[in-house]
């Protein structure tokens, strides 16, 4: 790989990550390559097709695929390589290539149409592990490569979340509430109660999701990881409120949403006083997402007389006319896009709603749901309309 990228490095930087440390070395080549190590082993190689700050020289496209250019659009690619291309969520499309993968990084200038247009390309990211697995280029990210603290024994915990909690208020990261909140997580963790406690958080710069888990036989860790594999560590059930938490704590829960029903892969009801609030899953081709409405008289009155047989019509409605295209009458409604009074979130709300097991077992039959359709080209009218 030295070899192929031009001889010796121009540069070398290292750097620790998370804890337990992972220790990161780039190797950085004038000829616009990239290798990247993870504790001595080599994790994968970047080319580089427009400069960085770390790595100011690019690759001449042509000479590692025959046929292309580095002005190349993602159905310039196909073609020169000969190979099919999925997709890992709506911006990430790759190609498998021997025993690896070759993830394509389009970035928008413009407003314009990202791997459809030509001058978009930024990078190829070579892994031996598949996209939504890997993490190469986000591990020095200048909003979230800071956040943890650490002291004396490993993990500085009070720190740390105060870290956490400044960026989560700036909007620089979100909290997933489905699992541990990152104010719920020391009571719960000193009550003995769950053998860990985690929270997971989202870099909206990198799209990295940061792990911080208290354990009770054992030092904190911090990590960073890709979605697919934070989706797929052990979540434990969380405890009642009432059992770990302060007074005024359980009063917050019981004026809360609440679970009422779901059918797994399709919808959810939440309740919140009188009002009733509806997620639906919908799919626009290569991923899926899912609407939040609140049901309006209409819809309360046949859920009334229909139960779940009406929730289901309903989802199939929303289904056919998703709202996350603006013709779909659900556009307007649905309360994760528009927000509410005072920036209400009602998104981050449902969430907390929803059970930790049955999150889980949700995104296990989504996953398998888009799994089918993981090499399928979405329109351009398919990208989200927003960087979230």
């Amino acid at each position: 790989m030295v070899e192929a990228f031009g001889g010796e490095p121009a540069s070398v930087a290292e750097h620790c990550l998370g804890e337990p440390v992972n220790r990161v070395r780039k190797l950085r080549f004038s000829s616009g390559g990239e290798i990247v190590l993870y504790d001595g082993a080599v994790v994968g190689a970047i080319l580089h097709v427009e400069p960085t700050a770390g790595c100011p020289g690019v690759v001449d496209l042509g000479q590692w695929i025959a046929g292309a250019t580095n002005a190349a659009t993602l159905d310039e690619l196909k073609a020169a390589l000969e190979l099919p291309v999925r997709f890992a969520g709506f911006s990430s499309p790759y190609v498998a290539v021997g025993h690896g993968y070759a993830c394509f990084r389009f970035i928008r200038r413009d407003g314009s149409g990202g791997w459809k247009e030509p001058g978009n390309l930024a990078r190829i990211v070579v892994t031996g592990k598949a996209p939504g697995l890997a993490m190469l280029d986000g591990d020095e990210c200048p909003t979230c490569s800071d956040l943890l603290v650490r002291g004396e024994r490993g993990v500085d915990v009070d720190a740390t979340i105060g870290q956490l909690e400044a960026a989560v208020s700036s909007q620089a990261i979100a909290e997933d509430a489905h699992w541990v909140t990152l104010g719920d997580l020391t009571a719960i963790h000193a009550s003995g109660l769950v053998a860990r406690a985690e929270s997971q958080l989202r870099c909206r710069t990198c799209r990295r999701v940061i792990c911080l888990t208290l354990y009770r036989d054992g030092p904190a860790t911090f990590g960073y990881h890709v979605r697919d594999d934070a989706m797929l560590r052990p979540m434990e059930p969380i405890p009642p409120v009432e059992q770990w938490g302060s007074a005024e704590r359980i009063a917050m829960a019981q004026a809360a949403m609440q679970y009422v029903d779901h059918e797994p892969g399709c919808w959810f009801l939440v309740r919140q006083g009188d009002a009733l609030y509806f997620d639906a899953r919908y799919s626009l081709g290569v991923a899926d997402d899912s609407a939040l409405i609140e049901l309006n008289g209409e819809e309360r009155e046949g859920y009334r007389i229909g139960g779940r047989s009406y929730l289901a019509e309903l989802a199939k409605r929303m289904q056919r006319r998703p709202a996350g295209r603006r013709g779909s009458p659900y556009y307007s409604r649905d309360l994760s896009r528009r927000g509410g009074e005072a920036g209400r979130d009602y998104r981050g709300e449902f969430s907390a709603a929803i059970t930790d097991d049955t999150w889980q077992a949700e995104q296990r039959a989504r996953r398998a749901l888009s799994a089918t359709s993981s090499s399928v080209e979405p329109s351009a009218a398919d990208w989200p309309t927003t960087p979230d």
